[in-house]
């Protein structure tokens, strides 16, 4: 069973992949950044945990399908092992924002199918990785720990600077996971 304090949960785009305001809608608009794909990689290889959390309201716009989704994961599960990692789990939101569910981030609910689906009595003690306070605020009432990247719209939310007490604020996921396997 994995240990909720070696567990790392990541936020997709914007963190992973380049974020747009028009949506990633197919393969091809995903297009991940090398750091992050070898990142990953290398926490996964020091032995971390690593799930995703991530927003997909695209689905319920109509924008793409539940199949698409498959694919860009597919894909970003390809370049991961390819570059000698692995991604444990992977939860989406197909949700929109009027939709009333209670994945969506801010809400906790994606965090609490990690933690179940990984068996984890609790997800204190994690780190919850985005480039949005949504992100951050996901993870809050699960006891993560909130770690902020300036990719995708991350410095738009550091200019802000509301809600981040206690938040670490790194450039991209490369210079957190060089931080983190620099700690242990």
């Amino acid at each position: 069973m994995p240990d909720a304090s070696r567990l790392v949960i990541l936020d997709r785009d914007g963190v992973i992949n380049q974020d747009s305001d028009d949506y990633i809608k197919s393969l091809a608009e995903w297009i991940p950044y090398p750091t992050s794909i070898e990142a990953i990689a290398r926490l996964s290889g020091a032995g971390w945990t690593i799930a995703i959390a991530t927003n997909q309201s695209g689905i319920a716009r109509g924008y793409y399908d539940e199949a698409t989704l498959a694919s860009m994961h597919a894909e970003l599960e390809r370049q991961v092992g390819e570059a000698g990692g692995k991604i444990d789990l992977i939860a989406y939101c197909p949700h929109g924002p009027d939709d009333g569910c209670t994945c969506r981030k801010p809400l906790p609910g994606l965090l609490v199918q990690i933690r179940d689906a990984l068996e984890l009595d609790s997800l204190e003690g994690s780190w919850m990785v985005g480039d949005s306070l949504r992100d951050l605020q996901a993870g809050e009432p699960m006891g993560c720990r909130p770690v902020l990247v300036r990719t995708g719209k991350g410095r738009r939310t550091e200019a802000k600077g509301v809600g981040l007490e206690g938040a670490l604020i790194f450039d991209d996921l490369a210079a957190f996971a060089d931080w983190l396997l620099s700690q242990s």
